[in-house]
């Protein structure tokens, strides 16, 4: 009699087909989790990066240390910043060359490097990859994925290449030619990727004076602030502001982003300039247009750029530093170059505010409902976030206790935040301090929500068939 079940062939050749075609051997297969994906990518990377790293220095006077070689690549492929070394000084040139591939690839996301390089080789993108690619940008649909890659490459390197054309001709003044060239390379891609890694610290120009820093004249800091500001708009918004001419309306998304950068930015540069450029401020005995561009580019670096444009970074106010702390937290526009729990967060906690004091059903922004779903993953991602940076600060305020609650909260967050300001405490972290530190930048990278998915991966519950009687808890 015939049998419906089908029996795997006897011969080699024939089982081998068999397998790698029947549907029953896909669905056993394990499958790591895309989130999971994600995170063993970016390990790989910072621990390849590290040995470029190492590797780079051992002809030097003063090789890197292993800590200091895996905290540098944490903190450029994560472009946050934050740094045991100053890189000026302490990596050779193929060093700075190594450091600023490793902050083009963490800021692109090397999801996106690695299908840009399918799609380059000929080959059709799988759709785990999809998947993981659209993880990594933020992205609603996996259809979005080619088209946006076509639209934002080019833009990505039209943006850094005329960044770097306009730093090479104002910084002709501090360096010859060749090494304007280099240094405005350099600062482009930092600035776009919000990276905060800069040459400039100990370095010194071309008459023998001295760098405490990035150049704060007025046309420096307005060409780095403006490559910091589209670089913190996000891949998405990017994309729909280069398809301006065929667009008759923009989406939501960039409408709100928009509205929230500007709105954030506004708001620290306003609070910026009444805290310093008054009383003891730092910039107290600067000209009115220095206070202005000053504190004008500190409040577009303060979402997780991590240039400090201010002078005396450490010895600012304490109502700056809080408000610097906020705006990091906040961060930037998801699926941007930079962190923190993002102002789509931020705008939709708001926006929901909003409507439970109206008495909404639904929040509502610019005549679109917000789904329910939204608004959870946005309290998840506000309530995760809080808690690992409170943990964070707890842990290091129990291991070290020289330094303020001030100073160790400011590092949290700036790590949490892919940010990479400090208040020069960095380097007195001891190597508990740096591993927290560093798996902050990590987690901060990837997003609060990715690192938990990726260790319990989120199942669709499907209708529920069970209904459970409701019952009121008191809050507030």
């Amino acid at each position: 009699m015939p049998s419906d079940k089908t029996e795997a062939p006897k011969s080699r050749r024939s089982r081998s087909r068999y397998f790698s075609t029947h549907p029953d051997h896909h669905k056993n297969r394990f499958q790591l989790p895309i989130a999971a994906q994600l995170m063993l990518g970016l390990a790989f990377l910072i621990v390849l990066g590290a040995c470029a790293l190492w590797l780079t220095s051992l002809g030097t006077d003063n090789p890197l240390t292993y800590t200091e070689t895996i905290f540098t690549a944490v903190s450029a492929l994560t472009v946050t910043g934050l740094s045991l070394i100053v890189p000026s000084v302490d990596l050779s040139i193929a060093g700075q060359v190594v450091l600023l591939i490793m902050i083009q690839i963490g800021g692109v996301g090397f999801m996106f490097i690695i299908v840009v390089l399918l799609r380059a080789l000929g080959r059709q993108i799988h759709l785990r990859n999809r998947l993981a690619l659209t993880n990594s940008l933020g992205l609603e649909s996996q259809a979005e994925i080619l088209k946006l890659l076509q639209r934002v490459l080019v833009g990505v390197l039209a943006i850094e290449g005329i960044g770097a054309l306009l730093l090479w001709l104002n910084w002709l003044r501090y360096f010859s030619p060749g090494k304007a060239l280099c240094y405005a390379i350099f600062h482009a891609i930092s600035a776009f990727c919000n990276a905060g890694f800069d040459l400039f610290n100990g370095a010194t120009d071309k008459y023998g004076n001295q760098f405490e820093g990035i150049p704060t004249d007025n046309i420096s800091l307005a060409i780095l602030g403006s490559i910091i500001l589209i670089g913190g708009l996000g891949i998405p918004v990017i994309a729909e502001l280069i398809d301006w001419k065929d667009r008759k309306r923009y989406s939501i998304n960039t409408r709100l982003t928009i509205f929230v950068v500007l709105g954030l930015t506004l708001f620290g540069w306003v609070g910026l300039f009444v805290s310093e450029a008054f009383r003891n401020g730092v910039l107290v005995d600067e000209p009115l247009m220095t206070q202005l561009m000053q504190s004008l580019f500190q409040s577009i670096s303060n979402r997780t750029a991590g240039f400090a444009g201010l002078p005396q970074f450490g010895r600012l106010q304490s109502g700056s530093t809080l408000l610097i702390m906020t705006m990091m937290y906040i961060g930037c526009a998801p699926a941007s170059m930079g962190g923190g729990i993002t102002t789509g967060t931020f705008s939709v906690l708001l926006v929901s505010l909003k409507s439970y004091i109206r008495g909404e059903r639904k929040p509502r922004v610019f005549g679109r409902a917000i789904d329910n779903d939204t608004v959870q993953r946005a309290g998840a991602i506000l309530t995760i976030s809080v808690v690992l940076v409170l943990s964070a600060t707890w842990l290091l305020v129990l291991t070290h206790p020289h330094l303020t609650l001030e100073q160790t909260v400011f590092e949290v967050v700036s790590a949490f935040a892919t940010c990479g300001l400090s208040l020069g405490i960095t380097g007195e972290f001891n190597a508990f301090g740096r591993v927290i530190i560093m798996l902050l930048m990590f987690w901060g990278r990837l997003g609060p929500m990715t690192v938990v998915l990726a260790v319990g991966q989120r199942q669709d519950a499907g209708p529920q068939l069970l209904q459970y009687p409701e019952e009121s808890i008191l809050i507030g």
